[in-house]
Order: structure tokens, then sequence, then C-alpha cells
């Protein structure tokens, strides 16, 4: 069983798996698991992609920031943030303080083929988002690779995400 009560933490571009191995990963270690998306749309009363259109995405990241710090100083828990958590450098540095943060890695052919055609990811609602990924996961990439460990989710298996976390925390422990 896990010996610490630093949160895990993860990271990674949209559509890599992360709401769904955070639940997962809460489920199987018993612990409370936290959206950094959803504890903002709670705060803020509306969806991601009202508030892009609404207020900009400048006001989405400064709400981000100020609900990464909150969650940074709980414990225990499971963290699932959103995919451009990692564009402020003081967002990763807050979560590091009391987390273990895992990067789940997924191609770019891997998140055009699980966001085609859905219209919830604001910052893909444009004419080429398969060039849209390619070019926002260059920029995000040598971010994410800041975490403390790299996962390979392309394969569609949360299960296999979740149990190569766990393998990793149980060594590290």
């Amino acid at each position: 069983m896990l010996k610490t009560s630093k949160n895990i933490v993860l990271i990674g571009f949209m559509a890599s798996g992360k709401t769904f191995a955070s639940r997962e990963l809460a489920r199987r270690l018993n612990r409370e698991r936290i959206s950094t998306d959803e504890w903002i749309e709670k705060r803020e009363a509306r969806a991601i992609a009202d508030i892009f259109a609404q207020s900009g995405e400048p006001y989405f990241r400064k709400i981000e920031s100020e609900v990464v710090r909150e969650i940074a100083m709980k414990d225990n828990l499971v963290v699932d943030c959103g995919g451009g958590v990692v564009i402020n450098k003081d967002n990763l540095k807050a979560l590091k303080a009391n987390g273990i943060i895992f990067y789940l890695y997924a191609s770019p052919e891997s998140v055009f083929r699980r966001t085609r055609g859905k219209t919830d990811r604001p910052l893909l609602n444009v004419p080429n988002p398969k060039e849209k990924i390619q070019q926002l996961l260059a920029v995000r990439d040598p971010h994410y690779r800041e975490a403390d460990f790299v996962v390979d989710s392309n394969e569609d298996n949360i299960g296999k995400v979740v149990d190569d976390i766990l393998t990793i925390l149980n060594k590290s422990s």
C-alpha cells in the first residue's frame, strides 16, 4: 500500500486519459479525486468552454492558478489537472511541493483520434484541429516532461495506465 500522503497529480495534454485514470487511481488508493477543471466549473458556475468564450483564456488561466494553489495545500488526493496547467511554471512548482507528478503522454495522433468531432475542447474548435494539437503539444511537452514520471497513455487501456502508475509508486515509496 502507498506510504505517502503526497498528492498523486496527473498532467498531460487533453484526451490523454487523465480523467479516467484519476477516477480509477482514486478508487484503488481509496483517496479523494479532484479535477482542476471540475473545480473551476463549480467555482465559476459555468463550463470551461463558456469561460473561454465569455471571459477569454487569460481569465481562465488566472482562475486555474488560484485553484491549483488551493489544491496543492491539501494532501492524500488524486489530482487531475487541465491540459494547460503547465503553461504557468508556478502551477507545476505548487503541485510538486506536495505531490508526485505523472505525465500521461499521448501522441498527437491519439489525441486527434480521441477528440475528433467533439466540440467541448475550446482550443480545438478551429479549422484544422490536428495542426492545433501538434502546435500546442510541441509547446507544452517540455513542460509536461518536468513531471516526476512519464507514463505512456497511447493505448486506450486506462487499467494499464493505472497499473503503471501504481507500480512506479510502490517502487518509489
